[in-house]
């Protein structure tokens, strides 16, 4: 009998399929790593996620049961995921930096009947939260606090797991172009796919230890984890990604794969920049990968010269966790001036300059169904909103964007939200937000404004506050402030020329 390779397990119809045939092949193999040493291995990872599956099932989750969730990247987080993957319950994570807005809309919009908490975590009181929302609701959801206690039972008690792994099993959250966050639907079998791209591509090995140092609620977290059980290596998960404070953990657990998005490259070579030239960062560091938000050309260069390893970079989005990758085998200017190439399985169209995807890892659409028709052409292809084209060796080159959204760190925010709540602000009279060019962000929020006739100049920290009071989430804020006399508008709709505005304030 042949050895079961990578490719053979990315063909597991469920995730909890994938985690079970993983625990069979390498159970004493680590999967799971922390700051604390803690480790778990595939074999002790499967067991207690089954044994917290059958501790939700006794508080009342069922195959089907939506349950949103909004927890920090931790060994516990990783198996409680598992754990709802084993009884087939449905899953909405969202990032814990988001507040009342954010986590009341995604509670709303995916009817779920739990709502999962870290509790008091980094300063705020999420169950404080849960519990305010859920005075709001109609049908308020069972609240459950979880950090570091996972429920317990006995997997006796659990029914089969799921066998069909194309039904919609995961929510997602998107900012897109709307003030409301888009719930992006997906099934078992669209992650696996674009996990398995992203291993494939990056051309992982057993004896690899990645680092998952990006929120594991974003979809780049079931990403990563789906690549851990393919290729059975460990990852080091990290509650607050920050240097220099993380790379003892980086170099203790030898850790060879790192990245999450252009803002983490920046950061790596900032400390490398500190230490002597010949004194590597991370010793064993031998990729940087991410995705999230544009790469200039020269920074992969710079990766290159001064951290001593590779650089690939990709572009996904929520809909397509995974849609071209860099790989270890292109050219240096193909990983310095593209996003990649799409794998096999991912067909690229680019109709009217605009990006169009189809595909096994493409999301089924949209909680909202009038969304998901807008969302996909005639011939089945998403239409992503990002303007492109392909070389002749086939990497995509990305060129801009339709979709009026700031990528910051790697994450989605919409203009539209911060301006809807500008406009609520008494000494503003019109505002407009835009994504300025930033080192160390990829992009940063910058709210240009027009005053009413006889207000007081606004600044910066008066607008914040206003948006916090609001309840808009921290990542969220203007780190710029442009207070101006009047707009630019055309002439035939009078809409702002935003273009004008980016060009005006890039160098401030």
């Amino acid at each position: 009998m042949s050895a079961t390779t990578p490719h053979d397990l990315g063909a597991s119809r469920t995730l909890w399929e994938l985690i079970a045939r993983r625990a069979a092949l390498t159970p004493d193999a680590p999967v799971l790593l922390d700051e604390s040493d803690r480790r778990v291995t595939f074999g002790a990872f499967a067991t207690r996620a089954e044994r917290t599956a059958a501790g939700l099932y006794g508080l009342g989750v069922r195959p089907g049961s939506r349950v949103c969730w909004q927890l920090p990247t931790r060994i516990e987080t990783v198996v409680l995921c598992a754990a709802l993957a084993r009884i087939g319950a449905v899953q909405s994570p969202v990032i814990p930096i988001y507040r009342d807005r954010e986590v009341g809309h995604a509670v709303q919009r995916a009817d779920a009947r739990f709502l999962i908490t870290p509790g008091p975590w980094r300063g705020f009181d999420h169950t404080a939260m849960a519990r305010r929302l859920a005075r709001r609701l109609p049908e308020p959801p069972q609240l459950l606090s979880v950090y570091d206690r996972l429920p317990d039972g006995d997997p006796a008690t659990l029914p089969p797991p799921p066998a069909d792994g194309r039904e919609v099993r995961w929510i997602y959250w998107t900012s897109g172009t709307t003030s409301a966050p888009k719930g992006v639907l997906h099934s078992d079998r669209s992650l696996i796919a674009g996990g398995s791209c992203l291993a494939h591509a990056l051309r992982m090995r057993s004896d690899d230890v990645g680092s998952i140092a990006f929120p594991y609620a974003h979809i780049g977290g079931l990403d990563y984890l789906v690549m851990l059980l393919l290729y059975g290596f460990p990852a080091l998960l990290l509650e607050r990604f920050a240097l220099p404070g993380a790379l003892d953990a980086y170099r203790r657990h030898g850790v060879t794969l790192a990245g999450g998005s252009t803002a983490f490259y920046s950061l790596f070579l900032a400390q490398q920049r500190q230490l002597p030239p010949e004194e590597r960062l991370v010793p064993t560091l031998r990729l940087l990968a991410g995705g999230g938000a544009p790469k200039p050309p020269e920074l992969y260069h710079e990766v290159v010269r001064e951290l001593g390893c590779q650089l690939t970079h990709g572009y996904g989005m929520t809909e397509a966790p995974m849609i071209t990758m860099g790989s270890p085998l292109d050219t240096p200017e193909q990983l310095a001036t593209t996003e990649g190439r799409p794998p096999a399985e991912m067909e690229i169209r680019i109709v009217d300059g605009e990006v169009r995807l189809r595909g096994e890892a493409v999301c089924q659409g949209y909680a909202d169904p009038d969304q998901t028709v807008a969302a996909f052409d005639e011939q089945g292809f998403f239409r992503t909103g990002d303007l492109g084209r392909l070389t002749a060796a086939g990497h995509l080159v990305l060129t801009g964007r339709l979709k009026d959204i700031i990528i910051r760190k790697g994450e989605n925010i919409s203009a539209k939200e911060i301006e809807e709540l500008l406009y609520q602000h008494p000494g503003i009279h019109d505002a407009a937000v835009i994504g300025l060019p930033d080192a160390e962000r990829g992009e940063r929020v910058c709210a240009v404004v027009e005053q009413p006739a006889g207000c007081s100049t606004l600044t910066l920290a008066e607008v914040t506050t206003f948006l916090r009071g609001a309840g808009l989430a921290v990542h969220k804020l203007p780190e710029q402030l442009e207070v101006v006399p009047a707009l630019p508008r055309n002439e035939a709709l009078r809409k702002v020329l935003k273009y004008e505005l980016r060009e005006r304030f890039a160098g401030s």
